[in-house]
């Protein structure tokens, strides 16, 4: 049993890789089965099509972490909240080829991985209402604050499509980088002051 969970792993590790690198279409069956050092077979026995197989990767891989979010909360200052929080969730983007560039390129042609991607958000809005309520030091509506969460997750995963690999190199079929990144990081601290403004406690 425990090599049987190996070799489904192993399987979810190849195509999580080649995914990323090639896309879902640009990938072959035997190459996953290449890359994870099993019998092509042995990938069907566990994911009859490969649809089957991007579904299990995105549904076992997507979900969020629970994340302590203790040290991101700026008490009496949402916009530094917000940029702390985006910070801790764009690290953990990092790590998951899965969070950084599978999901957000898939979604476009599967249905099934476009409503994983809206469950994953709903986690993300929910993580980031939690911090952001806990940074309002004075008494304020809830649906502000869901209101302006959702106003900041927005800006943080609506997906750049960028028309080449690197540089100016134009991108071959099935290679174009999909980045969940669309605002530079410059412009974030700008916006959370413009998300923040409408958490402010009213002037007497």
């Amino acid at each position: 049993m425990t090599r049987n969970r190996e070799s489904r792993t192993l399987i979810l590790d190849a195509a999580e890789r080649l995914f990323a690198e090639r896309g879902f279409d640009a990938t072959p069956t035997m190459a996953i089965a290449d890359l994870a050092g099993v019998p092509k077979g042995l990938l069907f026995y566990y994911f009859p099509t490969k649809t089957d197989l991007l579904r299990a990767l995105v549904g076992e891989r997507l979900d969020l972490d629970p994340i302590d979010t203790s040290g991101l909360i700026a008490r009496g200052d949402p916009a530094q909240t917000l940029l702390n929080v985006t910070g801790r969730l764009r690290a953990l983007q990092a790590e998951s080829a899965v969070r950084r560039v599978i999901v957000w390129r898939e979604q476009r042609t599967h249905p099934e991985v476009r409503e994983k991607l809206h469950d994953y958000r709903a986690q993300l809005q929910a993580t980031v209402e939690r911090v952001l309520g806990a940074s309002i030091l004075h008494p304020i509506a809830a649906r502000r604050v869901r209101t302006a969460a959702a106003a900041w997750v927005a800006i943080i995963t609506t997906p750049a499509l960028l028309d080449h690999v690197g540089g100016d190199e134009p991108a071959r079929a099935g290679t174009e980088d999909v980045v969940a990144e669309p605002t530079d990081s410059a412009d974030l601290p700008a916006l959370a002051d413009l998300i923040s403004a409408g958490l402010r406690e009213p002037a007497a």
